[in-house]
């Protein structure tokens, strides 16, 4: 559960007054500075952010962050899991779907990793879009860059993910965009052809060359952004 909510809570508002860390303490029977050092100890492990010192970081701290970073998907579905037991989590209120009992496991899991991968990805990007700053929930996505069906232990990976609004999520998952390695936005010949043809207005091609907004932790893995360049992207 403190790994979960290190995930899903923006930067800088794991501390002790934030009220969903205090209706999160109250359900689980901690208090709300306890869990949000918890929390904040993750912070200590993350190799992407500056060191924090390492004091109150325990064995089993260090061995939940390394589950996370062998099978991202596996600890996902069990932060998730756990959650539900505590009615929260989005899948706990149910699901229509599958009568049948694999079928609706397999749905249930599935619903699981995408809420955990979401909340996080959005968290870290501090609910803008990394393109074009665009701050409507409603209208962004957690775009997976390696995808979903391509690796199944980064599906609730945040280094795997970009917050995208979407049209431009559905443009990346097309390969009509991509990113390079210095992180600025490529754009399709294809969609460059259309524009010309007058099938195409030109929003599109007005993000070309322009550099992503990273987060301040889990900033996309520079490997998967070349796998989507090389296997998904439409030169």
């Amino acid at each position: 559960m403190a790994l979960r909510l290190y995930m899903r809570t923006p930067f800088g508002r794991l501390h002790g007054t934030n009220p969903e860390i205090v209706a999160l303490a109250a359900k689980i029977g901690r208090s709300p500075g306890a869990l949000a050092m918890k929390a904040s100890n993750f912070a200590a492990l993350d190799p992407q952010l500056p060191q924090q010192g390492l004091g109150n970081v325990s064995r089993g701290d260090r061995d939940i962050w390394q589950e996370f970073a062998d099978d991202a998907s596996r600890l996902a579905e069990q932060a998730e899991e756990a959650a539900e037991r505590f009615g929260i989590g989005d899948a706990a209120t149910g699901l229509a779907g599958p009568a049948g009992p694999s079928d609706r496991e397999s749905t249930v899991r599935v619903r699981r990793l995408q809420s955990f991968f979401r909340g996080a990805v959005l968290a870290s990007y501090e609910g803008r879009c990394a393109i074009t700053g665009l701050a409507v929930p409603e209208l962004l996505v957690a775009s997976h860059i390696i995808p979903w069906s391509e690796s199944e232990k980064r599906r609730a990976d945040p280094t795997n993910g970009l917050a995208l609004n979407a049209l431009l999520d559905r443009a990346f998952d097309r390969g009509l965009i991509g990113v390079d390695d210095a992180g600025r936005v490529l754009v399709s010949a294809s969609l460059r052809e259309r524009s010309r043809s007058a099938e195409l207005t030109c929003s599109l091609l007005e993000i070309e060359g322009r550099p992503l907004e990273l987060p301040r932790r889990f900033a996309p893995d520079p490997a998967a952004l070349r796998y989507h360049r090389e296997r998904v992207f439409v030169a």
